[in-house]
């Protein structure tokens, strides 16, 4: 088995969880078989002293036929 690693950065208005979801289910639309996913770190824009989008660097691992 071989598995092929991506890099993405998922972003959400709710929080850093939510931010790693959405980078999963965008890379689901396009690769099949994602086997794990390993956060790398959390950012976030803040905007006028409040938090505005929370972001999650993630590595995606899914298997290559």
């Amino acid at each position: 088995m071989v598995v092929k690693i991506i890099e993405l950065v998922g972003s959400s208005p709710n929080g850093w969880e939510d931010a790693t979801k959405e980078a999963v289910a965008k890379a689901q639309e396009s690769v099949k078989d994602i086997r794990g996913v390993d956060v790398v770190a959390h950012t976030a824009v803040v905007k006028d002293g409040k938090i505005t989008e929370y972001r999650a660097n993630v590595k995606i691992g899914f298997v290559v036929e």
